[in-house]
């Protein structure tokens, strides 16, 4: 059981460096091989891992992106409804001096 590269004791520890398991040959499975290559292999690894961490900030990027669209769109309608608010109030204080003035002018 001490030989070297078996699965209970692997040659490394880095799963990097290790070759995925195989089906049964003459090595043990998941031993790394001299001839094996896993630039690619690692190098697809580590870009999927990437772009996994970068999955949540892209969501949250798009999320406030869309925000800020709405936050855009309801500044307009927000103005026009405070400014319709205003008119109504000005009518009203335009109409109490109307009466008040036809009041002080009757009496």
């Amino acid at each position: 059981m001490n030989a070297i590269g078996t699965i209970d004791r692997p040659l490394t520890h880095d799963p990097k460096k290790q070759a995925p398991m195989k089906a049964a040959t003459a090595e043990p499975a998941g031993s790394a091989t001299p001839d094996f290559s896993t630039t690619g292999a690692n190098d697809s690894r580590q870009n999927r891992t990437r772009e996994m961490q970068l999955i949540p900030e892209a969501l949250a990027r798009a999320h406030m992106h869309e925000r800020m669209r709405e936050a855009d769109a309801q500044r307009p309608a927000a103005r026009l409804i405070a400014a319709r608010r205003m008119q109504r109030r000005a009518e009203r204080a335009s109409l109490r001096a109307r009466r008040a003035l036809a009041m002080a002018v009757m009496q």
